[in-house]
């Protein structure tokens, strides 16, 4: 199993679904993990669900904490990234996972729903990796790993704006990946397909969707690449999707 002592780690909308379950592997895996979350129940049974773990010994966990922080502010994020500094002593890894499914035709999407798409998925995401990189400069480099999903590659009717803040995070990393890579940063960012979260708003009850642990997975084994390997772009999908009628 990858260790991760020493390393810490800021995973946005980590208190819930996919986020949750990226930090609690990280601190399975011995990482320091504080999450953002935008309600006060959501953090503190994230950090009941974590605290009640059932993984490796005590000693071999990482701590965690969890925070409120709206990743559409751009003060709340630095805050939330100086607040990991201030907790564990840096900043190693920033996953960006906070992320909002508004699912609308274009014709009935409000102004606003529009907003709020944009600035979460993906101007959220440029707010966390613009204060975390001097941190994760400091440190010698480290990881970005942002969570997208195959949406932004695959676009669909009744998801304009949630495809286009997947289509722009996707070219985001693309770049960002080029900016920072002899920083010692690598960049990466997965696109899951199917998910089995309350992501929108419901859960389906679909035993062929990948679950968040799935994807967690496929974050901790990202940082256990050697240094000279980055997989900068992964795809992830349930291997026997429900078949169309």
């Amino acid at each position: 199993m990858l260790k991760l002592q020493g390393k810490v780690a800021l995973v946005t909308g980590g208190t819930r679904g996919i986020g949750l379950a990226i930090s609690k592997a990280l601190v399975e895996a011995g990482a320091s993990v504080l999450a953002t979350g935008r309600t006060s129940s959501h953090l503190a049974a994230a950090r009941k669900t974590i605290a009640a773990g059932d993984g490796p010994a005590a000693g071999e966990r990482g701590a965690f904490d969890a925070i409120p922080a709206d990743v559409r502010d751009d003060q709340q994020v630095v805050a939330a990234v100086k607040a990991a500094v201030d907790r564990f002593g840096g900043l190693d890894i920033l996953v960006n996972n906070a992320g909002l499914g508004v699912f609308a035709t274009v014709a009935d999407l409000s102004a606003e729903q529009w907003r709020e798409t944009i600035d979460t998925n993906l101007t959220g995401v440029f707010y966390a990796c613009h204060a975390a990189i001097p941190e994760l400069k400091r440190r010698g480099g480290g990881w970005i790993i942002n969570v997208s999903s195959l949406a932004g590659k695959n676009a669909f009717p009744g998801a304009a704006a949630y495809c286009a803040s997947k289509a722009g995070l996707n070219a985001f990393s693309e770049a960002l990946m080029q900016e920072v890579r002899y920083d010692g940063i690598r960049v990466s960012y997965v696109m899951p397909g199917s998910v089995e979260t309350e992501f929108a708003g419901a859960s389906g009850g679909a035993d062929w969707k990948l679950t968040p642990a799935d994807v967690a997975r496929v974050v901790v084994d990202l940082l256990g690449h050697d240094s000279r390997s980055l997989p900068s772009r992964i795809e992830i999908r349930p291997s026997r999707p429900k078949k169309r009628s």
